[in-house]
């Protein structure tokens, strides 16, 4: 569709989107009327900023079904987070919400070059995750045969992969790597694979990730984006074809770009923390859900109709203030990947030394990289973050396989400085 029958379509949509939260939650009537608004003031797209924004923390209290628009009967399906920092936060569909969740999902494996009839090594943990079933139902719409064999149990997703022969593969960036480690501890090459995409998401990852991946498993390595609380993944996806930002299925997911301080709308082009609000949703509708994401919106390119968003340069939430310094993990990324002997594998840790925060930059050494070559590593490493970010860390190399690896999203950042 041209884009004007795009925005007319997504006026009707939020129009009822609207009218069905304030009628069915309660949360957001109130939250409604305490900002003055009613679904009937949405006129036209631009009136969704004057509607509140909706967080994370608002679903944990109205724990466990307080945000479903419908009776709990007519839910067909719950998924929850892990509810590591708290109570999870639950979210609901109904059998149409299911459709369309695998309908956006069928769309994005296309876009990410699946075909029908292909093979798909599905890695994403199954359960309360949405992550694995998202993929499933998706990858069965499009028409592709699924390998249901979830996270973990590392030699025999390789085994899988060599005995099935799939061309897609769909988990998370730093798992693949993981995976990637394990061919060549076996002594196979991975670039020996049938695989020929990867469908990576469920956290930040950088170009010079996706370069790392591509080159030791030739493989295109192409970026999904989802969180459970607008549907799970395949909100958004980049195209194979391009390869330079996330086309937002907008039909279902109207995106926003806010400053993250203070909430007020940026102009497409401008970086800022990404809301969401979802279109076409029964269950749980969400409204200008503040994701914590930190991106910039484009015009579309190969889905020309469809904005694209810049990947995930980090999150407001995720920011480190070192001495003063902003700094985000993926930064710390960039400079790993390019220092020679060092795997893509790091964690920063940060702890306090008298008055001041310290952060060390914790990273594995690959098999092949001589102990004497560790330390003009770290050196290289902490002159680098010096140079690009302008505060002084530490560094230290660990033996490979030393760091816990993780089959879910990573977890970059360890904070000793709760321990006092």
């Amino acid at each position: 569709m041209s884009t004007d029958e795009l925005r007319a379509l997504q006026l009707e949509r939020l129009q009822w989107t609207l009218r069905h939260a304030y009628t069915g939650v309660p949360f957001y009537r109130e939250r409604f009327d305490a900002a003055g608004v009613h679904p009937d003031d949405c006129r036209e797209l631009s009136d969704l900023a004057r509607f509140p924004m909706t967080s994370k923390a608002d679903l944990r209290d109205n724990y466990p079904f307080g945000m479903f628009a419908v009776p709990r009967e007519q839910v067909a399906r719950v998924h929850a987070s892990s509810g590591t920092t708290g109570r999870p936060t639950v979210v609901g569909y109904t059998a149409r919400d299911i459709e369309t969740w695998a309908t956006v999902m069928a769309r994005s494996i296309r876009a990410a070059g699946g075909r029908p009839g292909q093979i798909l090594h599905n890695a994403y943990g199954y359960g309360l995750f949405t992550g694995g079933l998202g993929a499933h139902y998706g990858a069965e719409k499009l028409g592709c045969t699924v390998v249901p064999v979830s996270g973990g149990m590392t030699p025999r997703q390789v085994q899988l992969i060599q005995d099935f022969g799939p061309q897609i593969i769909m988990l998370t960036p730093s798992y693949l790597l993981t995976i990637i480690d394990e061919f060549e501890r076996q002594g196979i090459d991975p670039r020996s694979s049938s695989l020929k995409v990867g469908i990576l998401g469920a956290e930040p990852w950088t170009e010079q990730m996706r370069a790392e991946i591509e080159g030791r498993m030739g493989i295109h390595a192409v970026d999904i984006y989802g969180l459970s609380e607008v549907m799970g993944p395949g909100v958004s996806q980049e195209c194979v074809e391009t390869k330079d930002g996330l086309h937002v299925w907008e039909d279902h997911f109207l995106p926003e770009v806010v400053d993250p301080l203070d909430g007020t709308p940026l102009a497409d082009g401008e970086e800022g923390e990404l809301l969401f609000t979802s279109l076409t949703k029964e269950a749980l509708p969400i409204i200008r859900y503040r994701t914590r994401d930190l991106t910039r919106l484009l015009p579309g390119t190969a889905r020309p109709a469809m904005r694209r968003m810049q990947k995930i340069t980090g999150r407001s939430d995720d920011m480190i203030i070192l001495r003063g310094v902003n700094l985000f993990p993926t930064q710390i990324e960039e400079i790993v990947l390019r220092a020679p002997g060092l795997a893509p594998h790091f964690q920063l840790v940060l702890s306090t030394r008298g008055r001041m925060d310290a952060l060390t930059v914790r990273v594995e050494s690959r098999a092949d990289t001589p102990a004497d070559r560790h330390g003009p590593a770290a050196a290289e490493i902490v002159r680098g973050v010096k140079e690009t970010i302008g505060v002084s860390v530490e560094c230290e190399i660990v033996p490979p396989a030393t760091l816990e690896r993780s089959v879910g999203k990573l977890q970059r950042l360890k904070d000793l400085r709760q321990a006092r």
